[in-house]
């Protein structure tokens, strides 16, 4: 089977994700391995768990693009007694690259943010935050409903959309909504932006207690879809696009990944 560099690969990320819409504290791009490195095969993932790290190593990935970064933040030391420690040692053990766009893919023209508000049936699409540079581009996405509809109806809709049987709600679920905000993962710092855009609704992957009292006290509905129900349908998506820019090799969204939270 024909291979290709991880330098080819990232290329094509980063003309999907420029690194430059990568917000300051994030650690994104090539993380672990070579640009040199050839590979014949590819796998996406949310987060880079022991289980998925293991799947990359049994299937024989030779770079593994994930959302979360592994290592987020500096470490002292890698030993196989913390879980980055282990998974890292695993995949570097097994010479498997690690890429992570991250914030970029977030904020992408056709990142998570885009296909997440397309999704659930918004219109009118366009940044929270334009970026300085591109204001087509940027953080966060709004838009509005073909017509006016409840909280409660509107969470129905957005469960079907992502294939999900609950979600959490924050406001009165009478609440008519028609212009909305969206925000994958733990976007609540887009609470306030989303509500001087004029939003009656946010859906968000996470928020804390103290921000639902805020959305509230704002006259907002928020709708918590879950962080990795409000991402992970992006890295299949992801996979797709690779598999399409590059069908030499073989592509796939990890199998073994799930969300670690259960509703019981």
């Amino acid at each position: 089977m024909p291979m290709l560099t991880v330098a080819q690969v990232v290329d094509f990320l980063e003309s999907v994700a420029p690194l430059r819409l990568a917000e300051d504290w994030d650690n994104v791009g090539l993380l672990v391995g070579s640009l040199e490195r050839r590979v014949r095969k590819i796998m996406t993932c949310l987060t880079l768990t022991e289980r998925v790290a293991g799947e990359a190593v049994e299937r024989e990935a030779g770079l593994v693009v994930t959302h979360h970064p592994l290592p987020f933040r500096p470490q002292r030391r890698w030993t196989t007694e913390t879980l980055a420690g282990k998974v890292l040692w695993d995949l570097a053990a097994a010479r498997i690259c690690v890429y992570s766009p991250h914030t970029a893919f977030d904020s992408a023209s056709r990142g998570i943010n885009q296909v997440l508000a397309e999704k659930i049936g918004l219109q009118d699409i366009r940044p929270l935050i334009p970026n300085a540079e591109t204001p087509e581009l940027g953080v966060g996405r709004q838009g509005t409903l073909p017509v006016e509809t409840s909280l409660l109806e509107f969470a129905q809709l957005v469960k079907n959309a992502l294939g999900i049987k609950y979600t959490r709600l924050a406001g009165s679920p009478r609440t008519q909504i028609r212009r909305l905000a969206v925000g994958c993962g733990a976007a609540e710092d887009l609470l306030e932006p989303a509500a001087e855009a004029g939003c009656q609704a946010f859906v968000i992957g996470e928020a804390r207690f103290h921000k639902c009292i805020e959305a509230e006290f704002r006259g907002m509905g928020l709708l918590m879809v879950g962080h990795y129900a409000s991402e992970r349908f992006a890295m299949e998506h992801l996979a797709g696009m690779l598999q399409e820019q590059f069908p030499q090799v073989e592509v796939w969204a990890a199998s073994a990944e799930a969300d670690p939270i259960r509703w019981v």
